[in-house]
């Protein structure tokens, strides 16, 4: 055997030095502490923001193949698919133009109502565009990246909405991009009312749960008046959402001899799995004044005593 081919290591028996299961105990409990603490405390926001402030450059670059295989889909659609959707806009059109015409006068009447009733003028909700990026990498939940972010003014918690409805709620936001959670994600929940009986409820992101990858409408007795079509819209009651914003259509109602609530499948009126070009909304409650402080009890109790 030639020389220096030896293995001079030293037998296993003389090896100093921790287990490979205590590394594996210290790395997991490390792991868990960091989880929590990042859960209780939000230490690694800062570094999260950092480092998507970091790595912007590198998505932009990687998103340039993409967006030029867009352009290339969208300069190769054929005519009959152009003079298709070009009729369907135009019918969307009219119909939009008749209930413009109506919300006008209706908006009138309403205001004059309000006046005479001495009521509080409506809330306006600013708004400001932004573009889709993609998708957020994480399979168990259903996120989206947009291109406004801290720079531009966006606010954790801020409404999301396209041209049909409610897409989602802003619930992280970097210094140039932030997260979008969309309404079928599990943990969205967004307050509702039902357009044709004026009963409230809430919806909950079902990811999928009952095979439609939309939405839930939870709680409601079996023998609710809700029916197949009804059209569900943001009640405004949550300080979030604006009142009146199209969410969900009714699609299933499942009433059940053994339970005392009916399951009801909804499907989302946003474009949840194509949307490109959204509007974020401020959230009510930064225009909502804050509570009155609650009165100071001592001196009834005083009073009490004499």
């Amino acid at each position: 055997m030639p020389l220096g081919t030896l293995d001079r290591t030293p037998p296993p028996f003389f090896k100093q030095g921790p287990s490979a299961l205590s590394k594996l105990m210290v790395c997991s409990a490390l792991a868990l502490f960091l989880m929590v603490a990042d859960a209780r405390f939000k230490i690694t926001q800062p570094v999260r923001s950092a480092m998507a402030t970091v790595l912007f450059p590198v998505q932009w670059v990687a998103m340039r193949p993409v967006l030029a295989v867009r352009t290339a889909q969208d300069y190769f659609t054929t005519l009959n698919t152009a003079l298709r959707n070009e009729e369907a806009a135009r019918r969307k059109l009219v119909l939009q133009s008749q209930r413009a015409n109506q919300v006008e006068q209706l908006a009138l009447e309403n205001a004059q109502l309000r006046k005479l009733l001495q009521l509080r003028e409506r809330l306006n909700t600013p708004t400001q565009a932004a573009e889709v990026l993609y998708d957020a990498a994480d399979p168990y939940t259903r996120r989206v990246i947009i291109d406004k972010g801290m720079a531009q003014g966006i606010d954790a918690g801020s409404p999301v909405i396209d041209e049909s409805g409610v897409l989602g709620q802003v619930t992280r936001v970097h210094p140039l991009i932030s997260e979008v959670t969309l309404v079928t994600d599990s943990e969205q929940a967004i307050p509702v009312i039902n357009t044709r009986t004026g009963v409230r409820g809430i919806t909950y992101g079902d990811a999928g749960r009952y095979g439609s990858g939309g939405l839930e409408l939870r709680y409601m007795a079996a023998n609710a008046d809700v029916q197949a079509g009804d059209l569900l819209t943001t009640s405004g009651v949550d300080g979030v959402y604006p009142p009146g914003i199209p969410v969900a259509r009714v699609t299933r109602v499942e009433r059940r001899p053994d339970s005392a609530f009916a399951k009801i499948v909804c499907n989302p009126q946003a474009l949840v799995d194509g949307a490109r070009h959204v509007m974020v909304l401020k959230p009510l409650l930064s225009q909502i004044p804050p509570r009155p402080a609650p009165e100071d009890p001592a001196p009834v109790a005083r009073k009490g005593r004499k």
